[in-house]
């Protein structure tokens, strides 16, 4: 009998290129679908909350999939930790109800990012912070980050998603006798946006009800063009209100961004 299954994984996403599965290249999904196979026997492909990105880190990402085998829960995540490489790890492992599914039930998440302040970056952390020891205004840095709180269009801050893009030609394509297709909105709730210090660190966190492509490392080199002082706290409105990628800040390195967890 078929069961379904919620996974908490973390992972070293420097190890891989990305969450989702692609020909010929280490993913995360990819791996953990070769694992699944080498333990249960049955080819599978399980779903996450969300694609991280090259180089992007997970303390808690989830997955769900279905199984036939009859391995205890517990037992399943010692027998993937097992066989995943190190770079992954099975933090847990549940039988759930057969409607939940990691992405569309998920209610919330929390992302981190985290920026390292010292004048050297010791080789042991290079691949887990973004190394930024030059002059920064971090109260403006902090306050800039503020304005996102609340419903926003949050279209300036997206980088181009293809599969997005698609569904929306698609949609834009159809007959007058087709099916309605619902366009993908950019609009998304922050629920909170702030920033603390630590001897060394100066550490972000967001959550929100959902994040588009590459949009916390958008806000994160938005955010740190007003500390830096090439834009000013106030421009962050404009910018949300713009709905133009091109008015805010560089792509922050995917080094320093960590999926913390996700909320059902």
């Amino acid at each position: 009998m078929s069961r379904n299954l919620k996974v908490t994984l973390s992972y070293d996403g420097s190890e891989f290129h990305g969450w989702q599965i692609q020909p010929e290249l280490r993913t995360v999904q990819g791996t953990l679908a070769e694992c699944i196979a080498r333990v249960t026997g049955e080819d599978i492909l399980p779903q996450g909350s969300g694609r991280t990105d090259a180089g992007v880190h997970a303390i808690g990402q989830v997955v769900s999939f279905c199984l036939q085998s009859p391995i205890p829960d517990s037992n399943l995540a010692i027998a993937l930790n097992d066989v995943l490489p190190p770079a992954v790890r099975v933090k847990s492992a549940k039988t759930v109800d057969a409607n939940f599914h990691a992405r569309h039930s998920a209610k919330a998440k929390t992302y981190r990012y985290r920026i390292l302040r010292s004048d050297i970056c010791p080789p042991f952390l290079a691949r887990y912070v973004l190394h930024d020891p030059y002059p920064l205004n971090e109260e403006a840095v902090m306050r800039a980050s503020e304005h996102i709180v609340g419903r926003h269009d949050f279209t300036s801050f997206a980088a181009s998603d293809p599969d997005r893009s698609t569904r929306i030609a698609d949609a834009e394509t159809q007959g007058p006798g087709a099916a309605k297709t619902t366009v993908p909105s950019n609009v998304r709730t922050v629920h909170s946006s702030q920033w603390m210090r630590t001897n060394e660190e100066l550490i972000y966190e967001i959550r929100g009800d959902g994040f588009l492509h590459h949009m916390v490392r958008n806000l994160i080199g938005t955010f740190l063009l007003v500390g830096k002082g090439t834009l000013k706290i106030a421009d962050v409105p404009a910018i949300l209100q713009a709905r133009d990628r091109t008015a805010a800040g560089p792509t922050a390195a995917a080094c320093g961004l960590y999926l913390v967890s996700v909320e059902y």
